[in-house]
């Protein structure tokens, strides 16, 4: 076993082919005969790391080198049998992996090849175990239906403060579609970045998002741990319009108006929120209650067929305390009142992700309450990208 010049281990397998078997030691041979028979020069396998190394560093290269001949079939793979991704060089003479390895796990690399006759050789080694652990979740749901509004978010357990950390996750990331379109990421905080289309989504796309986490160095000791994939289709476009000033409602589905509403918005004072908002949840039934906005004791509420706007708690809901005042007056405290029927048919017609935006108020919707990414412009979100750089999805196959 030798060092190569960054300290790694690199084992150097010579292998003297004879008639019934290769046999492999550690170290060179001389390549020579006795007896001035000629025997054939032995072949050289170089792998890279060297069987017992540790701590391997995730994001490094692993290698296999032949000194001649083309190499043959080459695993890189851990105990599970997750395998490696790699590829071969032009003339065949060497192999290199194309995917970070998983930190604190234990590989296995084997290789054949040689230049005259079968060799094998194998090289066994470890990944350093990370000081912090870097996993995700995603949202929308796996499988869900969502509405053409809805962003794509991606949830870290470690903040990724510096630049260079933000721009190796967004490089991380895979977004795939069924009809490709621009968009980019946009990083909310130091542990949420999301991802929107620079338009609506297209009606009946399927998207595709992959966080290739694992073995990804963001600095500073953490490490991914994990990949992630999330698939989700598009539903129709779903597009509530809601007027405060005329007390109306106007739902429309790809275009063409399904239902016009009464409402009643919020009291002065308790102004609701103008802006371009998504459905972000649903709750048939749940308890409004003032001690959650910082007000306990003015109200406390039970509702239903909630429809959620904001992180700070505004709903579309069942009011059928003001229906007098639906269609006439604006008397809630901050939330969208409709009638019984009305919230209903709303709670079961959309999707999480359709699109909800109030006008007529003089309170403006705040960034971030919630997923908002249609309260900025898309120049204003592309400069939330690490990167700088819009993404155009690639194909889904």
């Amino acid at each position: 076993m030798r060092r190569s010049r960054t300290g790694t281990a690199v084992a150097v397998v010579t292998c003297a082919v004879v008639a019934t078997a290769a046999g492999c030691s550690s170290g060179g041979g001389d390549g020579g005969g006795s007896g001035g028979g000629g025997k054939a020069a032995p072949a050289k396998l170089t792998l890279s790391p060297a069987t017992g190394t540790q701590r391997v560093a995730p994001d490094q290269p692993v290698t296999v080198k032949a000194d001649q001949g083309r190499l043959g079939a080459v695993t890189l793979a851990d105990a599970k049998g997750r395998k490696v991704e790699g590829r071969l060089a032009a003339d065949g003479r060497s192999w290199r992996s194309t995917r970070p390895l998983r930190p604190a796990t234990a590989y296995t690399l084997t290789a054949q090849g040689g230049g005259n006759g079968p060799v094998t050789a194998k090289s066994s080694f470890t990944t350093l175990t990370p000081r912090k652990k870097l996993e995700s979740g995603m949202s929308p749901l796996e499988g869900e239906k969502v509405g053409v509004g809805m962003p794509v978010q991606l949830l870290l357990t470690q903040p990724v403060p510096t630049k260079a950390g933000k721009q190796a996750v967004e490089r991380a990331l895979d977004v795939r579609m069924s009809k490709p379109v621009e968009g980019a990421w946009y990083w909310i905080s130091d542990k949420e970045v999301n991802f929107r289309p620079r338009d609506y989504w297209p009606s009946g796309q399927k998207v595709q998002v992959t966080a290739r986490l694992a073995g990804l160095n963001v600095g500073d000791g953490v490490w991914g741990v994990k990949d992630r994939t999330l698939g989700f289709t598009v539903g129709p476009k779903h597009v509530t319009t809601i007027d405060a000033q005329s007390h109306r409602a106007t739902v429309k589905d790809g275009g063409g108006t399904v239902r016009t509403m009464k409402v009643s918005l919020g009291k002065p004072g308790d102004d609701s929120y103008s802006g371009v908002m998504i459905a972000q949840e649903k709750n048939r039934a749940m308890v409004m209650d003032s001690a959650t906005t910082g007000d306990p004791g003015a109200y406390r509420t039970p509702t239903k067929w909630n429809v959620r706007m904001t992180y700070s708690g505004t709903f579309v809901h069942s009011a059928p305390w003001s229906t007098g005042a639906q269609g006439n007056a604006n008397v809630s405290h901050g939330c969208v009142n409709a009638a019984p029927g009305d919230a209903k048919w709303f709670y079961d017609f959309t999707n999480r992700g359709d699109i909800i935006e109030v006008t007529g108020t003089t309170r403006r919707l705040r960034f971030g309450n919630g997923p908002t990414p249609w309260a900025k412009s898309w120049d204003a979100w592309l400069k939330g990208s690490a990167l700088g750089a819009p993404v155009t999805g690639k194909p889904l196959t």
